[in-house]
């Protein structure tokens, strides 16, 4: 079984919990009024009931997880109580999440067939179940294909995003970190690479102190800024390999520099992307745009919570998202707290800082 406390010990002292289900060979799922407690009375409550099959024990254990924390980790995220016996699952909470949770588990026991669970698929399984918790229509799922793997799109930002890039010259992903905004556009880029819609990928950065101080590092300043870079770096990696990354840079294929570098260059048949685009000064950001050659895609990424700039300084990138927000053939995707794909306490951090 799992519990949780304060909800469930509620429901435990005040609600009866079916214990038998009809079997079949699908996963069937039964509606069971919770009972009224004279003490308590609570019409936003409810109890549905779910029988998952095939029986198999290992799926089910790999369902809920080393001491039931992949169910735990559900009932956290959508406020729900989660009771089991065996492959017999009773779920009490708001009718909306309750039933999203039996979608949510009926989901994750098909994927226990051919994938080993982990706190953080689960945590992506969450979301897209849920809908980001919100009452949205479906929208269309989008994908990133490379020779290494295939990325799918989590949410409707995401989706947005990898359509926005994919349709246009210039696209700009604006949101907290964990959105995936930079893991997904290093993705575009190196699709577009493998399909030879492109001839090189550049990748920049602003050299911008978060109150660290460049000069007491070691070695010359492409050795300074190569840690800023590094979040593109393991991307790179990922999609394509350590050993052929650094074969395409050293053919100069592939070129992760600082933004400084970029200025009096024309940039033509490559795929841009700037990170960390807070920390860039209205002058930069003009310099960076105008670098855009013929069959080139450039993609902006930034936080705008997270400017490290001077205080006297304004971002360039919150001055761009005003001026350029009227061009049609520009992009914008705004992401938000429950974008957060990272760990479920990344997503309850970044809303925390936003509360004023």
């Amino acid at each position: 079984m799992c519990y949780s406390g304060g909800l469930t010990d509620y429901l435990e002292n005040n609600f009866s919990l079916a214990t038998t289900l009809p079997s079949s060979e699908t996963s069937s799922v039964a509606v069971s009024p919770a009972t009224e407690s004279p003490e308590h009375h609570n019409k936003n409550l409810h109890t549905l009931n779910l029988e998952l099959q095939p029986a198999d024990n290992e799926r089910l254990l790999n369902l809920c997880g080393q001491f039931d924390r992949h169910l735990q980790q559900i009932e956290e995220n959508l406020n729900v109580a989660i009771n089991n016996r065996g492959y017999h699952f009773n779920i009490t909470g708001s009718a909306n999440n309750t039933q999203m949770t039996i979608n949510l588990l009926q989901d994750l026991y098909r994927s226990t067939s051919s994938e080993q669970l982990t706190p953080e698929s689960v945590h992506l399984h969450i979301q897209q179940s849920s809908g980001y918790r919100d009452n949205t229509v479906s929208f269309p799922e989008t994908r990133i294909r490379t020779r290494r793997k295939v990325i799918r799109g989590r949410g409707r930002n995401q989706n947005t995003y990898i359509r926005s890039i994919q349709t246009h010259d210039l696209a700009f992903g604006i949101g907290p970190a964990g959105t995936g905004k930079t893991y997904l556009a290093v993705a575009c880029a190196v699709e577009a690479l493998e399909r030879d819609d492109v001839r090189r990928l550049i990748l920049v950065r602003p050299a911008v102190e978060a109150g660290e101080r460049l000069g007491f590092l070691p070695g010359d300043l492409a050795q300074k800024i190569d840690p800023y870079l590094r979040p593109m770096y393991d991307a790179l990696y990922e999609f394509m390999g350590i050993e052929k990354v650094n074969k395409l840079i050293e053919k100069n294929v592939i070129e992760v520099a600082p933004l400084a570098y970029m200025r009096g260059r024309t940039l033509n048949d490559a795929f841009i992307i700037m990170d960390e685009a807070q920390n860039t000064t209205i002058e930069q950001m003009k310099m960076f745009l105008t670098r855009l050659g013929f069959g080139s895609t450039a993609v902006v990424t930034g936080d705008i919570t997270q400017i490290d700039l001077p205080s006297h300084q304004r971002s360039g990138l919150k001055h761009v998202i005003d001026v350029l927000a009227d061009i049609r053939e520009i992009s914008f995707t705004h992401f938000a707290s429950k974008d957060v794909v990272r760990h479920s306490l990344v997503q309850r951090i970044v809303e925390a800082y936003e509360q004023p």
